[in-house]
């Protein structure tokens, strides 16, 4: 399990670094979102 968040978070860090770096604010504020809520959905469903 902390194998899999660490996997998870290093990615996402990945992610966002690439669209700071290649597509500028417009685009790292729509992959924000979308990671966010990418994030907050895998929450709700590990919840009991």
């Amino acid at each position: 399990m902390r194998a899999i968040l660490i996997t998870t978070l290093l990615l996402i860090t990945a992610v966002l670094l690439y669209t700071a770096i290649a597509e500028g604010d417009g685009g790292m504020n729509s992959q924000v979102n979308g990671v966010g809520e990418a994030i907050s959905d895998h929450i709700r469903r590990m919840s009991p």
